[in-house]
């Protein structure tokens, strides 16, 4: 299991510096930047900005002088907030695992249970009613369904805030505060896990139906066992390995799959900075905010491939 580790360790190394290579060109080859759409700047001024962040440099040893400050993890200087990207990503980023990370709980846990029952139950009134209701969920733009979830919980029935994280002006401490970030994440958790969970219960029904008429499972059966057992014991394992493929894209969907969520809701997350950067083309907070998830897109794959070999050891062997 070590070596096996340790090999896909060493195969994550070109993949990063690939993946770095072409954000940088991506975003350095797109036209204009935060210098160029400032309209209040003079021609001379303009220039001399430029010569002051390097903008003016062949693009070549722009990247080589990028990738250098990457390795002493530096990620740039943001244009449009003056920090540097890494401050401002740390000020944001634990905002957004919050929020995402109770709401990978919430739809992975409504996704298993329910998509085991349907399995369970295929054809039935429940797996009937499940179905019409994840396609409905997840038949809905994200945008529409965070307006109506406000329009409902917030503006007619004044049950939880609007959005935000905390009330307008609170200095609220300890246990008031807790209460305070816990009623505004409600509703984009909501959100986020009627559009989740959908898919998810689709893929554990598939998966599920698929282990259930295979040989073992019948022969456990035969040897008396308890259905719970069964299903519990023998059948969920083997309906989770292709499930496993997906984490890989979990934890980079933490920071980036709730982009348009945070900013509907005013939620201070790095989705939220994320789209003003874009607006203002801060290209350098953008290329930092890219290769985090591509990192975190690498490392939730190897992650997954590591599971997927502890949950099947034929996987190492072959590997």
């Amino acid at each position: 299991m070590k070596n096996f580790i340790l090999r896909r360790l060493l195969q994550t190394l070109p993949m990063l510096l690939l993946a770095s290579f072409i954000i940088f060109m991506l975003f350095a080859k797109t036209p204009g930047d935060f210098i160029d759409g400032n309209i209040t700047l003079t021609a001379a001024r303009a220039a001399e900005l430029k010569a002051i962040y390097g903008l003016d440099q062949p693009l070549f040893t722009r990247y080589i002088h990028w990738l250098g400050q990457l390795l002493t993890g530096d990620l740039g200087f943001s244009l449009q907030y003056q920090i540097p990207v890494s401050q401002l990503l740390n000020q944001y980023i634990w905002n957004s695992f919050l929020l995402a990370a109770i709401a990978l709980v919430f739809y992975w846990g409504i996704g298993l249970a329910v998509g085991i029952v349907s399995a369970m139950r295929p054809n039935s009134l429940f797996d009937h009613l499940v179905s019409v209701l994840v396609f409905a969920a997840m038949s809905f733009p994200t945008f529409f369904l965070c307006l109506l979830l406000i329009k409902w919980f917030a503006v007619d029935l004044h049950w939880l805030p609007v959005g935000g994280m905390t009330n307008t002006g609170s200095d609220a401490t300890g246990w008031a505060w807790v209460v305070q970030v816990a009623a505004h994440l409600v509703l984009p958790v909501l959100a986020l896990v009627m559009l989740q969970a959908g898919s998810l219960t689709r893929y554990f029904r598939a998966s599920m139906l698929d282990v259930v008429k295979m040989d073992f499972i019948r022969t456990a059966r035969a040897k008396g066992l308890r259905e719970r057992t069964v299903i519990l014991k023998h059948a969920l394992r083997n309906a989770l390995l292709p499930i496993i493929t997906l984490l890989g894209f979990e934890l980079p969907g933490l920071f980036s799959g709730a982009i348009i969520t945070e900013k509907i809701f005013n939620w201070p997350g790095a989705g939220h900075i994320h789209i003003d950067s874009l607006a203002a083309r801060d290209y350098p907070v953008l290329m930092g905010f890219t290769l985090f998830l591509a990192v975190l897109t690498i490392l939730g794959n190897l992650i997954a491939d590591v599971l997927y070999a502890w949950a099947d050891p034929r996987i190492r062997v072959r590997s």
